[in-house]
Parts: C-alpha cells; sequence; structure tokens
C-alpha cells in the first residue's frame, strides 16, 4: 500500500497557534494537571437566551432543510440593515456572502481572488490564520511589521513600500487579534490616500471585533472612511464575538459584486449553505435587543483595566491597554536573556510561554505566533478570578527568574 502524501497546499502551511494551544490545555487537564487558561478567543459567556430561543423555534417549525447559498431572505435583510447603520454605506444583496464564520468567509475570498504568486500584504502582528490561508490558496503573505511605536498599526510609508506590481490584497484587522488596535478615521483616510495610487490592489477588512471597542462611539470602517475604495473593499464580520456564538459558525461579508459572485459559486460546491439553524439565531441576534453586547463590552473593559495592571506591576513585562476586542499583547522584552531555576535560558517569547505553562500552570499565547516578538498574548474574555490567578501567578514565575 502507497504512503500517504498530502497536497503541497496542506504542507506548506501550519496548523493555528491558537487552536494547537487551547488544545493542549485540553490535554493537561484531562490529565488532571490544574491550568490557568489564558489563551481562548472567545466570550466565557453564554448565548444570550433570546438568540437560543430563535434556535429552538426554527428547529420545531421545521427549519431544519438546505437554504439559498447566500442565506435566508431574513438574514440577509439583517445583516444589510446592520452593515448599513454600522458605516452609512448601502450594499444590495448581490455584494453579500454568508459562510460557516468569518474565517471560512476570508478563506473562501482568498480561494477566490489569489492565483500563483499573488502577494497578500499581512501586517504584524497578525491574526495567526491569515499567512497560512494565503499559502494555502497559491499566495504569497508579505509580512509588515507594525512595531509598539505606531501602536502595532500600518503606516502610509510602510504600506507604499510594501505594495509591488503582485501585490493583490491588504488585509486590516481593527479591533485587532492580538493587540486591541483600533484605526482613526484619519490613520484609515492617510492609508486610503495610498491605496488609491494603487488601484489593482483589493482590501479585506476583518471586523469581527468591531462591536468590542472601548472608546467613543463606534469603530470606523475602511469604506466609511474612504468611500471611493467601496469598489475594492471585502468587508468581513459575523455574530461570534459580539453575541457570544463562536460555535454557531456564521459569518458574512460584503463586497464587490464580482467577488461576491464568485466566492457564493465556490460556496455552492464546498458547504452549499450555512447552516438554517444557525441563521435563525444569526437574524435574532443582529434584529433583537442589543443590551447584551453593550453589557458585555463593560465587563470585559474591567478585566481589561485588571489585566493591565497587573501586568504592568511585573518587572519585565509591559503592556498598553487594548482600545478594543479582548485581547493584551504583552511585551516580554525584559525576561529575555533570563534562567530559570532550572538552568534553562529564556532565550525568547516561546521558551518564556513554555516557561509559564511549566512553572506556573499558566497558558498564554507566544507573540512569534502573530508575526512580532518578544510579546505574549492573554484573552481577558475569562472570569476576573482566572485573570487575577493567572497574574499572580505569572508574577511568582517571573520573579523566580535570575
Amino acid at each position: 500500500m502507497s504512503e500517504y502524501l498530502p497536497a503541497s497546499r496542506v504542507t506548506r502551511i501550519k496548523s493555528s497557534a491558537s487552536v494547537a494551544a487551547a488544545a493542549r490545555v485540553r490535554e493537561l487537564r484531562a490529565e488532571g494537571i490544574p491550568i490557568i487558561d489564558l489563551t481562548v478567543g472567545e466570550p466565557d459567556f453564554d448565548t444570550p437566551d433570546h438568540i437560543k430561543a430563535a434556535a429552538i423555534e426554527a428547529i420545531n417549525a421545521g427549519q431544519t432543510k438546505y437554504t439559498s447559498v447566500t442565506g435566508t431572505p431574513e438574514l440577509q435583510a439583517a445583516i444589510l440593515r446592520r452593515i448599513e447603520s454600522h458605516t452609512g454605506v448601502h450594499y444590495a444583496a448581490n455584494q453579500l456572502t454568508i459562510g460557516g464564520g468569518a474565517k471560512q468567509v476570508i478563506y473562501v475570498a482568498l480561494m477566490a481572488s489569489l492565483n500563483d504568486g499573488d502577494e497578500v500584504i499581512v501586517p504584524a502582528p497578525y491574526w495567526v490564520s491569515y499567512p497560512d490561508m494565503v499559502l494555502a490558496n497559491d499566495g504569497t503573505p508579505v509580512i509588515v511589521a507594525c512595531g509598539e511605536d505606531t501602536g502595532f498599526k500600518l503606516t502610509p510609508g510602510v504600506l507604499r513600500e510594501a505594495i509591488t506590481a503582485k501585490t493583490k490584497w491588504l488585509i486590516l484587522n481593527a479591533p485587532s487579534n492580538p493587540t486591541g488596535a483600533v484605526y482613526s478615521r484619519e490613520e484609515l483616510q492617510a492609508l486610503g490616500s495610498v491605496l488609491e495610487e494603487f488601484p489593482n490592489v483589493y482590501v479585506l477588512t476583518d471586523e469581527i471585533y468591531d462591536e468590542i471597542h472601548f472608546g467613543d462611539g463606534r469603530v470606523t470602517s475602511l469604506v466609511t472612511a474612504v468611500p471611493s475604495l467601496r469598489d475594492r473593499i471585502l468587508l468581513v464580520n459575523g455574530v461570534s464575538k459580539a453575541y457570544a456564538m463562536t460555535g454557531w459558525r456564521l459569518g458574512y461579508g460584503v463586497g464587490p459584486a464580482p467577488l461576491i459572485a464568485a466566492m457564493n459559486k465556490l460556496q455552492s460546491q464546498t458547504s452549499s449553505c450555512p447552516s438554517s439553524v444557525s441563521q435563525a439565531a444569526a437574524a435574532a441576534a443582529l434584529n433583537g435587543d442589543q443590551s447584551f453586547v453593550r453589557d458585555s463590552v463593560e465587563v470585559y473593559r474591567k478585566r481589561r483595566d485588571v489585566a493591565v495592571e497587573g501586568l504592568n506591576a511585573i518587572e519585565g513585562l509591559s503592556v498598553a491597554p487594548a482600545e478594543g476586542a479582548f485581547y493584551a499583547y504583552v511585551n516580554c522584552s525584559g525576561v529575555i536573556g533570563k534562567t530559570a531555576p532550572d538552568g534553562t535560558v529564556i532565550e525568547n517569547d516561546q521558551d518564556f510561554t513554555m516557561y509559564l505553562l511549566n512553572a506556573a500552570a499558566v497558558a498564554v499565547i507566544q507573540g512569534s505566533a502573530y508575526g512580532l516578538g518578544p510579546y505574549f498574548r492573554i484573552s481577558f474574555a475569562t472570569s476576573l478570578e482566572t485573570i487575577n490567578a493567572g497574574v499572580d501567578s505569572i508574577h511568582k514565575a517571573v520573579s523566580a527568574l535570575n
């Protein structure tokens, strides 16, 4: 029997670092080892009752069949209303795609648009999946470092230098995973001025965390700040983060009709359509009472403040408060080069995260997984008790370094 050899698109990508970290935590806990888990990028709240009730009602009403590739009319209308109310931009039904999570929407967009050698600009720190999604679809990720000195945000000069004749996409994620960075209207307009010089470059704006914002007003979308780019922007969002619906797997995107048509054609040959029950739940989420969203953001704000204060009190670590999302991206350069009690030298952020796991039973994710070290990411989408326990254990572990 011949040996199985995976396709090249599989061998050239890595497994998701965040998924791997969560799996490792589950393994350790199954072995009876108590782990303080600060890795999980999902709300610890339950899905609101009125959303669950809508799903149950849909099941009881027999809404368990295939839907259109582009979703139910009710969900289409809810998404388009939501997009227009948040951005001030009207989209038609033929400019909408709905998929099994925002992650699938992004993947299908790249599948529908990339040819061998096309370049995709990915500002770092980045969500761990972006570069590998590009590689899996025959593209070339162009990683552009955006350091702490710019608030982990892309600047016009750096963008201009990164664009080549092969550039197909720029990916912007704000509020950012892993840093929580948010672009102002003026910052987006400055980037837009550069993009207007390069009419062949499309922009994928991942706005999955746009409701989780700690500043005044709404997060500004690129399509709002630079309406002249509308025909080159794919705006991606979903219900996972804002409504604690990660397991429901429902995301959507709006953009130029030809791109959307290509994406929907691919979906017709892959998953056919999103879950009908999840669609009913998502429509209820978007159409219903939004107090859950407001209340959860205030909880995240308090957790953020506690985490930031505690981490900044640890010598060798520093972190700025996130403007959005529910992550803290912690600078750990002050512990690099130190020695653990067992004699191991902490040479990089991966060594440090392994040290925290082994010595402090605290699980975090190394910054190198997001393309920029030496940092580590924690999630504060967990209880204050867990956050305080994690910070205390990290403090003790750092104090033990020589």
